[in-house]
């Protein structure tokens, strides 16, 4: 069979790996809008305008699968929809990728977690998160979970909101968390996707935890802009969601995808991730 990927959600990690497949792989993608599905278009992913289309046509001809789509409280959007027909063709897939969060492992109070630390997340969000990682493995699929720390890259970033004054720098006493550029997401995956490796689970992250406020300022500094002053967390006006971030602390080692994939990472900290970001925008100006 013609290597084909069908992408469950294809965004921002989805699209950076598709940039590095061969030419010569079909990768169907789906999407909700009729903007993305003709920015994927352009970028030679046959879209689909999901949920709403028929997927079974992809589903059959689809050699790879990537489930970048998110669960709900209703579960996982794609199982909800495809799990028989999925199961089913285990033995046809070479490759399955679930793009998990590092929520599953809740917080640790900034101590180290790894692959093999108990899954106890401390939200909602996270405990979604763990029931869909598990009801993914339950299907005998050749499965390779990722667990993404916080995503950065092009047009994600902290420098428009340090530029329109929006940036805060929210101080919780030990508070870090871990990051990964875009592009470290994109060369794990097609390494995975050439090692398969079925039943993996790799933590993506770059090897620098650090508290947010860190990032805020060497932001302002890159920029030549005045660091934004300290907001202690525990008086800082925050949605539920934004106070919600800062439940977890920890910091995640990334070792397996080094020993495993031989992964180098392009961007090992976010000092080299924002200056290659901020040299981007000066080019595309």
């Amino acid at each position: 069979m013609k290597k084909t990927l069908l992408s469950f959600g294809h965004g921002f990690s989805a699209r950076a790996l598709t940039k590095l497949l061969p030419d010569d792989w079909r990768v169907i993608g789906t999407t909700r809008s009729d903007d993305k599905a003709a920015t994927l278009m352009a970028e030679g992913i046959e879209p689909r305008i999901w949920p709403g289309a028929n997927l079974m046509p992809a589903l059959k001809s689809a050699t790879h699968l990537l489930i970048s789509a998110g669960p709900s409280e209703g579960g996982d959007p794609v199982l909800n929809e495809f799990r028989d027909e999925i199961a089913e063709r285990r033995d046809q897939f070479e490759w399955v990728g679930y793009l998990s969060t590092t929520g599953v492992y809740g917080n640790h109070n900034g101590g180290w977690v790894n692959e093999n630390t108990p899954l106890s997340p401390s939200t909602k969000r996270g405990q979604m998160r763990v029931d869909a990682e598990s009801a993914w493995q339950s299907l005998g699929l050749p499965l390779h979970i990722f667990r993404l720390a916080g995503i950065y890259g092009p047009g994600r970033g902290p420098f428009s909101k340090v530029r329109n004054g929006t940036a805060r720098r929210i101080i919780k006493d030990g508070q870090v968390f871990s990051r990964i550029h875009v592009a470290d997401i994109a060369q794990t995956l097609a390494a995975s996707i050439a090692k398969p490796n079925p039943g993996a689970i790799y933590n993506l992250c770059d090897n620098d935890p650090a508290p947010p406020q860190d990032v805020i300022a060497h932001a302002a500094e890159l920029l030549g802009l005045p660091i934004p002053l300290a907001e202690d967390f525990a008086n800082a006006d925050l949605t539920l969601m934004a106070r919600s971030f800062y439940a977890e602390s920890k910091k995640v080692c990334n070792e397996r995808i080094k020993s495993d994939l031989g992964i180098k990472l392009i961007y090992p900290d976010y000092r080299i991730g924002l200056a290659a970001l901020l040299a981007i925008e000066k080019v595309n100006l």
